[in-house]
């Protein structure tokens, strides 16, 4: 079983939680990207005067597009730097709209063979029915974008094996993913 891997999925699923529960469980180090992320994004010149700008004038949808460089750096260089651990992506690392990006970040996933897209349902709208429900706190924008991550075709591209959460707890649904992995 190769030890890394990399869990990817829309915001709310659970990433996190399953990482936790998986670095735990098999001994090793947890990487989440939403903690390294803003490093990397530095690396190759994020503004954050610019991000917020776009954020206030363009909402969610604009600060999101202008993330995609930096996200697909970020996952490049998140990949080079940490192995034998648990990573666990944030929201729009593993979604792209440009093709070029997208190859990038499918080359970098291109060696692991435990890629594994955390969803609720296969059922897309009741998916964002119960991921809507776990981030009712956040704006609507964020709903928008959420569905976005759900639908779009790139988490399907990259992902090796799908794992889907509903009435699962969080170990039940750590236990299928060790599983695959276990076996593939």
């Amino acid at each position: 079983m190769s030890s890394d891997i990399i869990l990817i999925g829309p915001q709310g699923v659970g990433k996190s939680t399953i990482g936790a529960l998986l670095s735990e469980h098999l001994g090793l180090p947890q990487c989440s990207m939403d903690e390294r992320r803003w490093d990397y994004y530095q690396e190759i010149g994020y503004d954050q005067q610019l991000a917020q700008h776009k954020r206030e004038t363009e909402g969610a949808w604009g600060i999101i597009h202008y993330w995609k460089p930096f996200e697909a750096h970020a996952v490049e260089r998140l990949l080079a730097e940490h192995q034998n651990c648990v990573i666990d992506f944030g929201a729009g690392h593993s979604v792209y709209e440009d093709a070029s990006l997208f190859k990038r970040v499918e080359t970098a996933l291109m060696p692991y063979s435990n890629v594994i897209l955390l969803m609720p349902s296969p059922d897309l709208d009741e998916a964002l029915q119960i991921l809507n429900e776990r981030n009712k706190n956040l704006p609507e924008d964020i709903h928008n974008t959420n569905e976005h991550f759900v639908r779009h075709r790139s988490n399907y591209e990259l992902a090796k094996f799908t794992v889907y959460t509903k009435r699962k707890t969080p170990e039940e649904t750590r236990d299928e993913i060790l599983s695959l992995v276990c076996t593939s």
